[in-house]
């Protein structure tokens, strides 16, 4: 699995590499453009950046919009008040926030926590659901659902829609089969992509899809 780090402070960029190699693959970058070269790239599990790294544009804001866009999960370091960094982001909201300055327990347990809901997620996608308990929600689409996980599988039929509203929440997606598109993302298995609205989001399949779901805790 691979983090990407965003930040210009080059002895806090390379030290925040230096812990976080130990739970991934970390590439870390110094500006707002090698981020966004690395994102298309790439994929990760999770994105770091500061909020105000610098060089022209929007600063991480540029690169949350970048990842989201790629179904990526963001936290963004900052030294800035939670009302300040809403107001930055806004309509945008970072999946997790690592105040400046953090101790790196802090920050090694923000990155654990996205690892490991990719790590699950994945892990689950290779027990494959059983062949009973499905409940048809729409034409062309059911689901097998364990709210006490927070798990969900979903099957749709070639050409189904879909309002993603399991989870009103973030959530690690796994495509086992076929394909899913999410905001024109449009994603072949084997993949992983993260959710990050609270809202009904859109998804449809050309071929057919087989995905499983899991909320992200806390």
């Amino acid at each position: 699995m691979k983090v990407l780090v965003a930040e210009d402070d080059a002895s806090l960029r390379e030290g925040m590499s230096d812990v976080l190699s130990e739970l991934a693959d970390v590439r870390p970058v110094d500006s707002v453009d090698s981020a966004l070269a690395a994102l298309r790239q790439e994929r990760f599990a999770l994105v770091m950046t500061d909020l105000r790294l610098a060089g022209p544009g929007r600063g991480g804001r540029a690169i949350l919009e970048a990842a989201r866009k790629r179904l990526l999960p963001v936290a963004i370091v900052s030294a800035a008040t939670p009302e300040d960094l809403q107001k930055a982001l806004a309509p945008l909201e970072a999946d997790a926030l690592l105040a400046k300055p953090f101790q790196l327990e802090d920050m090694m347990a923000l990155v654990e926590r996205f690892l490991a809901l990719r790590g699950d997620v994945e892990r689950l996608s290779a027990e494959r659901p059983p062949e009973g308990g499905w409940t048809e929600v729409s034409e062309g689409v059911r689901l097998q659902a364990a709210p006490a996980q927070g798990l969900t599988w979903i099957r749709l039929q070639p050409g189904a829609r879909y309002d993603w509203s399991h989870h009103q929440g973030r959530a690690g997606v796994w495509v086992v089969d076929g394909d899913l598109e999410v905001d024109g993302e449009r994603r072949s298995a084997p993949s992983y992509l993260f959710l990050s609205a609270r809202q009904p989001q859109p998804v449809s399949t050309e071929q057919g899809c087989l995905a499983v779901s899991l909320a992200m805790r806390g």
